[in-house]
């Protein structure tokens, strides 16, 4: 039997808007928020297929970093220096927008600094680490006028513990935060605005009526606005076949409680396919997906025996060699990535839009992405 809406829910739920925003993750709301801010009479409705936002955004592991040493080098290698600068800056950036939104407690935030562990093959040798390290702090001073990101501190292997680490890299303006309050923190604030939202529903297609938008979904009524956002990151194409973005799914697990964990902060490893950090007193890991670049470019939500092994592996050998303890938590989230790392922000047509392929720094770039593409909807 088919279920038909009532006048009432017509009338209010599924009314005309201005904007609709598909996916309410964190561009979605970011850029929620900035157009709403600019122009507070702004009919907002964002439709979010899942239950919470499908995708990263509460399912990531609660990084606020903008790159490690050697992903930056790779990053300046393969994208170029002044692409590798802008992402960096467009990251950073973010990251001082998004504490200038919410206080620190609200969202988790701790400023602990960060690391990268640099294995004995990484580097022919140490001069070879200190020019990369000094080649890019004279970048980021020049870029984001802070010096002296980047400094080697060896002596911290044995006090943290690791093993198989030949060298240390501190980050000083790495930080953590807790992704699910981010996210709650933000539909808190864009409801407070009046933007609406619609959870568990589905988006097939659009049409483009004259002078509006027919968004057809999962519910018997179409949905009628005068500009469409699709924010749907690394699911963009199922509604967006061209565009240029590719699902790549992170792994993550949780330890439990470690009696003495010898350290605190956010830590990278093989230009940023690893990453651990501690939470609380248990250490939270992901990663690992270039060992199989093909299984986990999927929109699959599962979790894998080959990634899952190899993350306690490298747990058990390179971070707590000598540490008893168990994983109680394991998930993954669906990442957008590309051949490019720059994140795609355009208009698609007339009143049409897209802010996707976040290539996982959505908790950097959102802030700047959403402000982006609301001012592009502006003009």
């Amino acid at each position: 039997m088919q279920h038909h809406t009532s006048i009432w829910e017509q009338e209010t739920y599924f009314r005309p808007r201005d904007v609709i925003i598909i996916g309410g993750g964190l561009v979605g709301l970011w850029s929620a928020y900035h157009l709403k801010k600019a122009n507070p009479s702004l009919q907002i409705l964002i439709i979010e297929k899942g239950k919470t936002p499908l995708g990263a955004s509460t399912r990531n592991a609660g990084f606020a970093c903008f790159g490690s040493v050697t992903e930056l080098v790779h990053d300046a290698r393969e994208l170029g220096q002044d692409n590798m600068l802008q992402l960096v800056q467009w990251r950073y950036e973010g990251l001082q927008r998004l504490l200038q939104v919410f206080r620190k407690k609200q969202i988790g935030y701790e400023a602990l600094g960060g690391y990268e562990l640099i294995a004995a093959n990484q580097y022919e040798s140490e001069a070879a680490l200190r020019n990369d390290i000094g080649w890019l702090n004279i970048l980021m001073r020049k870029t984001i006028r802070t010096p002296k990101v980047f400094k080697l501190k060896d002596r911290k292997i044995k006090d943290f513990g690791f093993k198989q680490t030949a060298h240390l890299i501190h980050n000083k303006l790495e930080g953590q935060l807790h992704a699910g309050k981010l996210v709650q923190s933000l539909q808190k604030r864009v409801q407070e605005m009046g933007v609406e939202t619609l959870y568990q529903t589905s988006v097939h297609q659009w049409e483009k009526e004259a002078d509006h938008f027919l968004v057809h979904t999962d519910i018997s009524h179409s949905l009628r606005c005068q500009q469409l956002l699709l924010c749907t990151n690394a699911f963009a194409t199922e509604l967006v076949p061209q565009l240029q973005v590719t699902p790549a799914r992170g792994q993550i697990l949780v330890t439990s409680p470690i009696k003495n964990l010898p350290f605190t902060g956010s830590f990278h490893f093989d230009e940023g396919y690893y990453y651990f950090r501690n939470l609380g007193n248990r250490v939270l890991l992901g990663g690992a997906r270039n060992q199989n670049f093909e299984s986990e470019a999927t929109t699959d939500f599962d979790i894998t025996t080959e990634i899952q092994q190899t993350l306690e592996t490298f747990l058990r050998t390179h971070i707590l060699p000598k540490k008893k303890f168990t994983i109680e938590h394991r998930w993954s989230g669906i990442m957008g990535m590309g051949a490019e790392k720059m994140p795609i922000v355009k208009q698609l047509d007339t009143d049409l839009y897209c802010a996707v392929r976040m290539s996982g720094m959505g908790v950097a770039l959102a802030p700047l992405v959403g402000e982006t593409v609301a001012n592009m909807m502006r003009r």
